[in-house]
């Protein structure tokens, strides 16, 4: 009976062995599914990987590498970029320069016109006081010249800052520097020049400042009235 317990305790002995063992092995073949399952969702991923687009360094290095120039082109490159920026550099000076110069000549523009107003009633003034009446009058002689004295004096500070008469007589008219104010018919002057003037003009360096205002001639009409005329005498004479 002794012998009986013994037996049925190592059966059941070994059957818990083998279930401990199945067991196990249930557990490592669950780990080796997952880490299968694993490797077959990562096998895909690094197939696309492979097959697919480079990664953005490849890429970028592949590039550089199409890109690159030998050190010939990349000497010519550079001298053209040089060339390019120094003459970009060289066009904003003078533009500078030209700048400066242009506020220096024009920035009494509009006080020399203003100016211009006093010019004019001196000379107005001068043309006023005819000779005779300064012949016999010591006082009016003295403020003759006085006058004559200023407007020298004004003329010639003008001119020094670059302020010029524009006295177009006999010249062709320009519509850049005269004003056309009427037309004159003049057999012996060639039309379109210029043959009275009503205003001098002026100019600051080659700026206009004002006009002038001038008279341009102009063809005469035809004698048709004297050849009418002409034709009419005969029959005067006839009738006579």
């Amino acid at each position: 009976m002794d012998e009986t317990v013994a037996n049925d305790n190592m059966e059941i002995k070994r059957l818990n062995d083998k279930k401990l063992e199945t067991e196990a092995s249930g557990e490592d073949s669950a780990e080796l599914e997952e880490d299968a399952a694993e490797d077959a969702s990562a096998q895909p991923e690094s197939a696309d990987a492979g097959g697919g687009d480079p990664p953005p360094e490849a890429q970028a290095e592949t590039e550089a590498t199409e890109a690159e120039m030998s050190p010939q082109e990349q000497i010519g490159d550079l001298k053209d970029q040089l060339l390019r920026a120094l003459a970009e550099v060289e066009n904003t000076r003078r533009r500078a320069r030209r700048e400066r110069e242009d506020t220096a000549k024009y920035a009494i523009a509009n006080f020399a016109r203003d100016v211009l107003a006093v010019s004019d009633n001196l000379a107005r003034a001068l043309e006023a006081v005819p000779e005779d009446a300064r012949a016999g009058n010591d006082a009016m002689e003295t403020l003759y010249q006085g006058v004559e004295l200023t407007q020298r004096e004004l003329q010639t500070a003008m001119d020094r800052h670059g302020i010029r008469q524009v006295d177009p007589l006999g010249e062709k008219f320009d519509h850049n520097f005269h004003q056309a104010m009427f037309e004159v018919e003049s057999p012996d002057a060639e039309p379109g020049t210029v043959v009275q003037v009503a205003q001098f003009g002026y100019v600051i360096d080659e700026r206009l400042l004002r006009p002038a205002m001038v008279g341009v001639a102009k063809k005469p009409p035809p004698p048709d009235v004297a050849e009418e005329s002409s034709g009419d005498e005969p029959d005067a004479e006839s009738g006579s």
